[in-house]
């Protein structure tokens, strides 16, 4: 997998500026603002009801920003959408993989709506397959597959394009301990290897790594932005979560 480049006007694969957001009167998120470097990996930790789900809908421009500013690789995603977009892999907490299609049916299906050559589809799919140990399954159905394996799939699928910006919403939700920590493990070596950057949005703090850069969201506001080390320095805590209980007032996050 290459490399894609960053916009020359913004060196972050993900910026967000005091981006609000409302239902009604209720706001969700209140001039939220962080970064994410390429070839890092960003845990967005929070409880439930914090407001990941919202930022998500607006990074992916399932919702329109109403205030503050996003960009994907450079671009702005509100004047340059289709630029920014095509800069995006997302994989949902809620599957979308079509079970009645085979593997590769459901990657040449997303690599036709990202406009790729057959040619250069099929050779997509087999270093992407390849790269999570999917290959050999490539012929069958979706339904077949265990929900860790569904999950490679899906994460095949977001990175055919070769986004810049990997969003995945809590992938590991319904997943067995062994498939959790298999998935956690392969997108942080994935980061590290593809240059690609990483928001995932999680309240389990088992699924953060020591070289993490943690962001804390809570009732809408970011609590904490930097690398693990520096939150726990200055929340003067020893583990993390004696720092989200603390930053969040004592919201629990699952075991």
């Amino acid at each position: 997998m290459k490399n894609s480049t960053l916009d020359h006007r913004n060196p972050y694969a993900l910026s967000i500026d005091g981006l609000s957001y409302s239902y009604g009167r209720k706001p969700a998120l209140e001039r939220v603002s962080f970064r994410v470097e390429a070839g890092h990996c960003a845990i967005l930790l929070g409880p439930n009801g914090a407001g990941k789900t919202t930022l998500f809908s607006l990074i992916t421009r399932l919702y329109d920003t109403r205030a503050g500013a996003l960009r994907i690789a450079g671009y702005d995603l509100r004047r340059e959408s289709r630029q920014a977009l095509a800069h995006l892999g997302v994989v949902f907490q809620q599957s979308t993989l079509d079970l009645d299609l085979s593997v590769e049916q459901n990657l040449r299906y997303h690599a036709s709506l990202h406009g790729l050559s057959r040619r250069g589809t099929e050779a997509r799919i087999r270093e992407e397959l390849e790269r999570q140990g999917m290959y050999d399954r490539r012929k069958e159905k979706v339904r077949q597959l265990n929900g860790g394996h569904r999950r490679r799939v899906e994460i095949a699928r977001a990175l055919l394009h070769e986004p810049m910006l990997l969003l995945l919403d809590e992938p590991t939700v319904g997943l067995d301990v062994p498939s959790r920590k298999a998935i956690v493990q392969h997108v942080h070596e994935l980061a590290d290897a593809a240059g690609i950057a990483v928001l995932w949005a999680t309240h389990l703090i088992d699924e953060i790594h020591p070289s993490d850069q943690l962001v804390v969201l809570h009732k809408g506001q970011i609590r904490a932005d930097g690398p693990l080390a520096e939150v726990l320095a200055k929340t003067g805590c020893a583990d993390i979560g004696a720092a989200f209980a603390q930053l969040t007032g004592g919201a629990r996050e699952a075991a």
